[in-house]
């Protein structure tokens, strides 16, 4: 605890202490761990020139180095970041947004400084860069050149420069897009009144995915189940979950391939990076990451529907119904009689998810960052990654402290299996904890054993559960693709046992492969006629005002059925008495047993009046998914120059239910638009 402490001090001192125009050496400081968001006001610095970016061993998506200089006029944000730290992959969505934001007003440059060994190598960041769609430079700071320079103590850490060259502000942790969107605005402003602001683009030129025709795209994780020969692979950076027998032949694919959050059948679900999953009967459990939700598929109705989680990243401590509580990175998942263990990266946590019930919330950790064993509140986890069990103890991959630990299902005391702490990382056998591991992102317990995913090794380690010894399995410590032993992988994240046979998630090697043994011999798990998903994109035709809203599956009953458009007009306003109102369906490609009359599929008149109802027919197997477009002018009353137009596309997916429960007609329902 005593060297827990002092972390948190140290790192709390650098959000404090005032930028030095100066490099410090690289022993006074050393890097912290990553942070949570901090509330807190921004640091506002003094008039301070901001240092050059000198140091730097490589450059991306531009075609050399850049220099602050030659940025002049522009504002500056430079995100220290590493790739393995979760909270700087939290930060990822606020920069694309400010990016979108301000096009031509801000540069952001991503100082990757590396916490570990692998992740200096300019190849592991360029395969991060991609995996992770940052479209802005990014420099390799291995030497912590750049991070020295501007006295940062903690991932992530962002500096802001003005466009004159002067250090603005810096913030530590995440969750500060509000407080970076409007620094950044007074910056511009500033600028455009001093008349420096300069608008010219900055050349970039991202790499782009060179395995564009790959059946999967940086896999994360596997789940295999013997009882059914089934393979399930979370395809994390196509967006959905591949289905194969043990003998490759592709059985299902659930998610269109577009990253998103829709529920509905499986060729209209959506994902957004998903990772690990648990099989329970007919329904299999999927940790959305990117969406940060927990979502459930059944197997037999073939929908996919979200039960726990709000869609946005919130380290929340309660625990409740499952979609009114916040979750942050799930990912993995285990299950162990009833309850469903989560793996709760963002929060550092392991929480549990009642299967009855619906609950969810925090099981272990008490959501600091760090390595402290003891009982379910007092343990301290950091960036759980990996879950599996024997159904005495949950394992876990304790990536950030490059561990492996462990949780009593019986007592909940928690102990650390092998490994070391926040900065005790490297490759090296041993007993317990003398054993060393680089980032462990996968764990699977079989046969007395536990199979660890050493991924920053590229390795395949073993733990002895007896003994508490860490041996070498396969991996030769090189990254690469070899099957002949020794064989090389790059970067395994997910492993699952069954049949007696291992499966790994080659994340960067971006294939599935298969271990065998007596005797050990690796194979790359051949997948019949898959192929990249073609994603069902939200709709690109849309109209002008055009605001397209979602609505949950809805359950038909088979036979005649009526969908009702109500459209709602603001206090004050009625329809324009001589434009024409409008509405439009269309029916999804690929969705079946659903009819509209062709003379209700599209009406268009000045005498149009809504609601409006419009008829259907669905068979008991009918589903997929059709949209109601809807265009209304409407004038303020006594004064009908004063007009304005609202366009509403509603998109319904659907499935047929039973026959014998009650018909209600399908109610599509506006607020009403913003007054003109």
């Amino acid at each position: 605890m005593k060297r827990l402490w002092l972390v948190c001090c140290i790192t709390l001192l650098g959000f404090v202490l005032p930028m030095l125009p100066v490099a410090l050496p690289a022993a006074a400081f050393s890097p912290m761990p990553d942070s949570p968001s901090l509330s807190r006001p921004t640091l506002q610095m003094g008039p301070v020139r901001a240092p050059e970016l000198e140091g730097g061993m490589a450059w991306f998506n531009v075609p050399g180095p850049l220099s602050l200089a030659q940025l002049r006029g522009k504002v500056v944000l430079l995100d220290f970041w590493t790739y393995c730290c979760i909270n700087c992959l939290h930060v990822i969505p606020d920069l694309k947004a400010l990016e979108a934001k301000y096009p031509n007003e801000l540069v952001v440059i991503g100082v990757h400084s590396g916490k570990f060994k692998t992740e200096k190598e300019t190849n592991s960041i360029q395969q991060a860069v991609v995996r992770y769609d940052i479209r802005h430079p990014v420099v390799n700071d291995a030497n912590f050149a750049i991070w020295n320079a501007y006295a940062v103590r903690a991932w992530p850490t962002l500096v802001l420069i003005s466009p004159d060259g002067y250090v603005a502000s810096r913030y530590a942790g995440e969750g500060h897009r509000e407080e970076l969107d409007r620094d950044i605005a007074a910056l511009i402003a500033e600028a455009r009144k001093k008349g420096t602001l300069k608008l010219d683009p900055v050349e970039i030129t991202p790499r782009p995915f060179q395995e564009t025709d790959s059946p999967l795209r940086f896999p994360g994780k596997v789940y295999a189940d013997a009882a059914s020969q089934r393979l399930f692979i979370a395809d994390t950076n196509h967006h959905r979950i591949v289905v194969a027998g043990f003998d490759g032949k592709v059985l299902d694919t659930i998610g269109s391939g577009a990253p998103g959050t829709r529920n509905g059948p499986y060729n209209f679900a959506e994902f957004q990076y998903p990772q690990g999953m648990a099989l329970d009967g007919d329904f299999l459990y999927v940790a959305d990451t990117g969406n940060h939700l927990l979502r459930r598929v059944n197997l037999k109705t073939r929908m996919v529907e979200t039960v726990a989680g709000t869609g946005k990243n919130e380290r929340s401590r309660q625990t409740g119904p499952g979609t009114s509580v916040g979750l942050s990175s799930p990912w993995d998942l285990a299950i162990h009689q009833r309850t469903l263990f989560i793996a709760m990266a963002g929060a550092h946590q392991i929480w549990q998810y009642n299967l009855d019930t619906g609950v969810v919330g925090p099981y272990a950790g008490t959501g600091a960052e760090g390595r402290q064993d003891g009982t379910l509140e007092t343990a301290v986890f950091a960036q759980p990654s990996g879950l599996s069990t024997d159904g005495k103890r949950l394992y876990v991959a304790d990536s950030e402290i490059s561990a492996v630990r462990a949780i009593d299902l019986a007592t909940g005391q928690v102990t650390t299996l092998a490994g070391g702490d926040l900065f005790d990382f490297g490759d090296t056998n041993g007993k317990g904890e003398n054993a060393r591991f680089q980032h462990p992102l996968g764990v699977a317990a079989a046969e007395r054993k536990l199979y660890v995913a050493d991924t920053y090794n590229h390795k395949l380690r073993t733990i002895d559960l007896r003994t508490r010894f860490v041996s070498n399995l396969i991996g030769s410590g090189m990254p690469g693709l070899q099957n002949d032993l020794p064989a090389l992988f790059h970067e395994p994240g997910g492993l699952s046992y069954a049949a007696g046979k291992l499966f790994v998630a080659d994340t960067n090697n971006h294939v599935i492969r298969l271990v065998e043994f007596e005797p050990t011999r690796v194979s790359t798990f051949a997948i019949d006629k898959l192929t990249a998903p073609t994603p069902i994109k939200l709709k690109d035709d849309a109209l002008p005002n055009e605001e397209q809203i979602g609505v949950p599956t809805q359950r038909l009953t088979p036979g005649a059925g009526e969908i009702v458009v109500d459209i709602q007009l603001p206090p004050g306003f009625k329809y324009a008495p001589t434009a024409e109102q409008r509405y439009f369906v269309s029916i999804e490609a690929g969705t079946e047993g659903l009819t509209i009359p062709a003379k209700a599929m599209a009406v268009t008149s000045s005498k149009l009046r809504f609601p409006v109802s419009i008829p259907y027919t669905v068979t008991a197997n009918g589903m997929g998914a059709f949209d109601v477009v809807v265009s209304v002018t409407f004038c303020k009353e006594g004064n009908e120059g004063f007009c304005s137009v609202a366009t509403y596309r509603f998109h319904v997916p659907f499935i047929g239910r039973p026959k014998g429960s009650t018909k209600r007609p399908v109610l599509l329902k506006s607020i009403p638009p913003p007054t003109p």
